[in-house]
């Protein structure tokens, strides 16, 4: 079954997939980008989180395989009960109306922003929060709109990783949370035919955007990439309050 989309909302999820690519591959930033995009694609909040859902799970194994050997997972033990813990309060979430889950997605991005940059102004390199706060933050943004990523970004940049380690090790974080949301989007019955027939028809797209992401990697000074990361994340947070 086609999706009943306008050629402006393909268009839209043309974009959103080949972002999806990138960020997964080398510009973890631009993910801030996606859960907007795709609410405009689809038209709901809900529905847009399962649509995209796939496609983002494409991208990730891309980015795990190629980047298999700098994944430091050691970094990720420390967020599994939280992360836990956020998918659950996510899952109860989804019942709340779609603008209180924006908004409230939101508040909780632009606050690991504050906290990032205060973080950056020390010269002691704890992390800004603890691991506990920034895994239930990230399951319950990734359950309920997919917009984990700022989230992740902020925790990962905290940890001073290398460009490389950073993209490893977070590929590996969304891939695992990611398959662990399959049940719970069945169960409100967010996929449909039109959505998987949307994540096949996106896969070239995906794959495009993921070897752009590599050749972009190896051309982004670490300085810029952290910038552009804050950047881009503040936009996003700024976005969820449309």
């Amino acid at each position: 079954m086609m999706p009943d989309l306008e050629l402006w909302q393909w268009s839209l999820g043309l974009i959103s997939a080949i972002t999806i690519g990138v960020s997964k591959t080398g510009m973890p930033g631009l993910s801030s980008f996606i859960a907007p995009l795709m609410v405009l694609t689809v038209g709901d909040a809900r529905h847009a989180a399962a649509w995209t859902l796939p496609t983002l799970s494409t991208a990730d194994v891309f980015a795990v395989v190629y980047w298999r050997r700098y994944a430091d997972a050691r970094k990720l033990f420390s967020l599994i009960p939280s992360v836990i813990a956020g998918m659950i309060a996510g899952a109860f979430a989804l019942s709340l109306r779609e603008y209180i889950l924006r908004r409230l997605v939101g508040c909780l991005v632009l606050l690991m922003l504050v906290l990032q940059i205060a973080r950056k102004r020390k010269t002691e390199t704890t992390a800004a929060g603890s691991a506990s706060f920034y895994g239930i933050v990230a399951g319950f943004a990734s359950t309920i709109a997919n917009a984990a990523a700022p989230v992740m970004n902020m925790y990962l940049l905290s940890r001073k990783l290398p460009k490389e380690q950073f993209v490893a090790t977070g590929a590996w974080f969304f891939l695992v949370i990611n398959l662990a949301k399959v049940p719970i989007y069945s169960w409100y019955r967010l996929f449909s035919r039109a959505s998987l027939t949307f994540n096949v028809l996106m896969v070239p797209a995906v794959i495009g955007g993921a070897f752009l992401g590599l050749w972009l990697v190896n051309r982004v000074a670490q300085r810029l990439f952290e910038a552009v990361i804050i950047v881009l994340t503040a936009i996003s947070a700024v976005i969820l309050f449309r």
